[in-house]
């Protein structure tokens, strides 16, 4: 299972999901409005959606545009303080509005307003998309009675000496040459153009919101977490999701130290569906014939903050509910002030245990997947108690 509810894409297993895709971005195709979509959980944070709109704009056809990352449309005079501020949006996982100079096709310059606003999945409050709508800064010619003539776009000027007289005071839309464009240092969008920008992010957001009920991925423009469940940051969970052994994450600041991340090995060793998983405690998998000295052995550890290593018997939600016997490696992660905000279970089949392999012995892979947990944690925007 891949760690991200896009909208965009399908797995094989939900043969509907191929029809919904669909709807959904005819929907959207059908919007007047000049945006993109992109998944933040694909390598290189890709475009996955662009409308009729922006292609117009660009110049660029749909298949030159798909799958790339939105930084390919930003050129040499594109503001670099503008481009950090959305990336620190995207880091920090709320909404951005600034003025951007981007390149066409054709190579020539244009000043949009770009605002954007990330997208959030219901199930478990986690960012699955970032929607980024372009609108256009126009420029206008203002005769202003002093034998100067202004060339303005939204609150940025730059004065031409045209002589010194003038008619009278008058206002007209004019074609600039585009390339000087690129000497303007800051393009303020004027109150209208923020209101189109406005008016066009919540009008996707409803569509996406809307035909996220047929596609059984819920969405929403605010953040909701399940109850009990603690939220991470997209730029975390996109951390953990490189490391592919099995374990889980809890939050021992929440009751109950419920799971707040589950790998997709994991999901593979247990047979269970994330979000079977999410929210439940680690104990979910004991049953009868668990042996509780050792339950009680891994609680006295997690109340001291200590690591212990123990070996388990399991059961997965497979149909035949079988057991199996785990390898079970538990350390406490701690934050940049070295509180404990969560802690790691790594597992490891012990079937595997004594398998003759080139492979690295399990106690060393489970000690390297806490270490890259550790790291991925440290230094990640994360919420803790």
């Amino acid at each position: 299972m891949s760690i991200t509810q896009s909208l965009f894409t399908s797995t094989t297993e939900e043969k509907e999901g191929t029809f919904t895709t669909l709807w959904i971005k005819e929907a959207l195709d059908d919007l007047p409005h000049s945006f993109t979509i992109t998944d933040p959980f694909l390598s290189g944070h890709p475009i996955v959606f662009a409308s009729p709109g922006f292609l117009q704009m660009t110049g660029y056809s749909l298949q030159e545009v798909i799958g790339r990352n939105g930084r390919a449309f930003q050129g040499p005079k594109t503001n670099r303080r503008s481009v950090m501020e959305i990336r620190e949006a995207i880091r920090e996982e709320r909404p951005v509005q600034v003025s951007l100079l981007n390149y066409r096709k054709s190579g020539s310059p244009f000043w949009m307003l770009f605002h954007m606003i990330p997208v959030f999945g219901r199930e478990d409050g986690r960012v699955i998309h970032f929607v980024a709508v372009q609108v256009p800064i126009t420029g206008r010619k203002v005769s202003n009675g002093t034998g100067l003539r202004e060339m303005v776009f939204g609150s940025c000027r730059r004065e031409v000496c045209l002589g010194s007289y003038v008619h009278q005071e008058r206002v007209v839309q004019v074609e600039m040459d585009e390339q000087d464009l690129e000497n303007w240092e800051h393009c303020e969008a004027s109150e209208s153009e923020k209101l189109k920008s406005a008016e066009a992010v919540s009008n996707v957001l409803a569509v996406l919101t809307r035909y996220s009920e047929f596609a059984g991925r819920l969405v929403c423009g605010k953040r909701c977490c399940l109850r009990g469940a603690d939220c991470l940051s997209s730029s975390l969970v996109i951390s953990l999701g490189r490391i592919k052994q099995s374990f889980v994450l809890t939050n021992p600041c929440l009751p109950d130290m419920p799971i707040v991340y589950a790998s997709d090995a994991f999901l593979t060793l247990t047979g269970y569906k994330r979000h079977e998983v999410l929210g439940q405690n680690c104990r979910f998998l004991s049953g009868v014939d668990t042996d509780s000295s050792v339950l009680y052995e891994m609680n006295e550890c997690i109340v001291k903050g200590k690591s212990c290593t123990v070996q388990i018997l399991n059961y997965s939600n497979r149909k035949d509910k079988s057991t199996f016997w785990n390898l079970l490696h538990i350390s406490p992660v701690r934050n940049a002030s070295g509180k404990t905000a969560y802690f790691v279970g790594v597992q490891v089949e012990a079937s595997c245990r004594d398998t003759e392999t080139k492979e690295l012995r399990p106690e060393t892979r489970q000690l390297s997947v806490v270490g890259a947990v550790r790291v991925a944690v440290r230094s990640s925007f994360m919420v803790t108690c």
